[in-house]
């Protein structure tokens, strides 16, 4: 039989919205042999009907007995999770739901548990993995499809979630989390008029969506809404329930709002306070140990002293009959025009494009996990770099791009602190570093906000923010000769100056030719399948609204300028 625990509504993902089909026999349970089957039988039963009832503090405790008194069964496990869950012991929970999946695999209410308690985990690729488990068994679980969507959106993959969140609307019309989750898509997308549209119905149905509420705002800022997108979001901080991940949403939002109407300090404070809740939310995963800050500086620190001939150039391996006629990585740092250059480049023929996804990772695990790694990665030899080459090229394909035969652009801005992997994997590439001035990058990094990871803990202060984009460029530089690389440099301001030459100069670098259709950018961010701060902004085509900005924060910019200088100096921006 199909149960339901709790409301499948709420906010959060949890595992009081799991699904659980459980029976009342014995299929995936465990018990000592000794035991009476009759008593264990009837002890799940009771368990059941307690939760059947609705009496779940009631079957939660006959659970945890039934536990302790050696009888492992899916729905116990499940409800122990629970509980866990609900005191903020997840990671308690993830054991407990592990275990249930250990002895039941295909159970689908363990499955989905476990799918939402790793999203609550913030670990969204693997609760993609535990999800799509789970629709394989069954096909026709709405409620999956929903947290599936959650997951994929959670990743990035727009389109991949917006299939999901269609599919259990299906069965499910009505679903709040699916309309909310479709909302934000709709927004990222710059589609303003309809994530208002299924805001609004998410919040007719369930007023205390967070998510709902920030697309709404959001929706309302695009058409000149402001006041009434402020009263909102001041309202919803007013939540003592708000999560620390919705509260500093929310105030990057309100800064948004603020810094539209020119109040400086106010929108300031705003994104400074947003930045602020996050920092504090993640700092027991991030802010301890060996930052990624770090991870740069002794990687440079190693290629200070590295001897020339380890690095020179290798020949390239001979191409296989799929590969692409011409192989580019388009890299930088976050908020460098790399999302633009893209969807331009997108607009070609014979190009086939990858949108932000870190397909270099099984590489990355292997040489450059740690600065010690890249003495292993300066020896490695043909048959290992062949391996994750096809890892590389398996994880391409796997999401969604077909490089054959085309020109295949791999655009990850932080691919950056990979060019030694880049420089040993495939060194006939060609590399485009997309530049912008470093004030202008430092300051959208700390105002928008990001997947958190290592690297983007890095951006939550102005101070970190400049640190970390100085310690990346001195690592560039530094393998600029050493690694001998085909790279060319294009400053964004460059390219909003003079689109066709630009445009031209590149598609002639990289083996593209140019088209008319590489004009019209806001046509394609529709079809972005990967979500960047940048994509709703890049919907209302090419314009110059970014340059400059840091300006009118110089105040607040003043202490990381220094820091900022030399590079500024480099790429040939003016001082003032």
């Amino acid at each position: 039989m199909k149960f339901t625990f709790g409301a499948s509504d709420k906010p959060q993902p949890m595992a009081a919205a799991a699904q659980f089909k459980v029976s009342t026999g014995f299929t995936g349970a465990r018990s000592w042999s000794n035991r009476d089957p009759e008593a264990d039988r009837r002890a799940l039963q009771a368990v059941l009907a307690a939760a059947q009832a609705g009496d779940l503090p009631q079957a939660i405790a006959l659970a945890e007995q039934a536990l302790k008194d050696g009888l492992e069964h899916p729905l116990l496990l499940n409800l122990a999770a629970l509980k866990l869950e609900n005191e903020g012991r997840l990671t308690e929970a993830l054991a407990r739901l592990a275990r249930a999946r250990e002895i039941a695999p295909g159970d689908v209410g363990t499955l989905n548990a476990l799918g939402l308690v790793l999203q609550r985990l913030e670990r969204p690729h693997e609760a993609v993995e535990v999800l799509e488990a789970l629709l394989a068994v069954e096909p026709n679980f709405s409620v999956a499809h929903v947290n599936l969507g959650l997951a994929l959106q959670a990743t990035g993959r727009l389109d991949w979630a917006e299939k999901s969140y269609q599919r259990g609307l299906a069965a499910l019309p009505d679903h709040p989390l699916a309309l909310t989750g479709l909302a934000a898509i709709a927004g990222r997308r710059g589609d303003h008029a309809q994530a208002a549209d299924l805001a609004r119905r998410a919040l007719a149905i369930n007023p205390n969506l967070p998510d709902a509420t920030l697309s709404l705002a959001r929706a309302e800022l695009a058409s000149g809404q402001g006041e009434q997108a402020e009263g909102r979001l001041r309202a919803l901080l007013g939540d003592p329930n708000l999560s620390q991940v919705d509260g500093a949403n929310a105030w990057n939002l309100l800064g948004d709002i603020l810094d539209g109407r020119d109040e400086r300090q106010g929108a300031y404070a705003a994104y400074a306070a947003g930045a602020e809740i996050l920092r504090r939310a993640y700092a027991d995963r991030f802010g301890g140990g060996q930052s990624a800050l770090d991870a740069v500086r002794h990687m440079t620190a190693y290629f200070q002293h590295a001897r020339p001939r380890d690095w020179a150039r290798r020949p390239a391996p001979a191409p296989a009959g799929d590969a692409p006629r011409e192989h580019v990585f388009l890299i930088g740092f976050p908020r460098s025009g790399t999302t633009l250059l893209e969807l331009v480049l997108a607009g070609g023929p014979d190009i086939a494009t990858l949108e932000e996804q870190d397909v270099l990772v099984d590489g990355v695990r292997r040489y450059l996990a740690r600065p010690e790694d890249l003495e292993a990665l300066a020896k490695a030899d043909e048959t290992d770099l062949d391996t994750y080459r096809a890892h590389y090229w398996r994880r391409v394909r796997e999401a969604g791009s077909e490089p054959a035969g085309k020109v295949f652009l791999d655009r990850y801005p932080l691919n950056t602190l990979k060019l030694p992997l880049i420089a040993r994997l495939f060194p006939d590439a060609k590399i485009i570093f997309a530049a912008r001035d470093p004030r202008d990058v430092v300051w959208s990094c700390y105002r928008r906000r990001f997947q958190m990871s290592a690297p983007m803990y890095q951006l939550l202060t102005l101070p970190g923010a400049a640190a970390f984009y100085d310690a990346t460029l001195a690592f560039k530089t530094r393998l600029d000769d050493l690694l001998g690389l085909d790279m060319r440099t294009l400053r964004h301001e460059d390219l909003l100056a003079d689109f066709e030459g630009e445009v031209k100069a590149i598609c002639g670098f990289i083996g593209l030719e140019w088209s008319e259709a590489m004009r019209d950018v806001a046509a394609r961010t529709g079809d972005r399948a990967i979500a960047t701060p940048s994509t709703a902004q890049l919907a209302r085509g090419l314009n110059t609204e970014g340059v400059g900005q840091w300006r009118r924060y110089a105040d607040q910019m003043a202490p990381v300028l220094p820091a900022l200088a030399p590079w500024v100096e480099r790429f040939g921006y003016p001082a003032d």
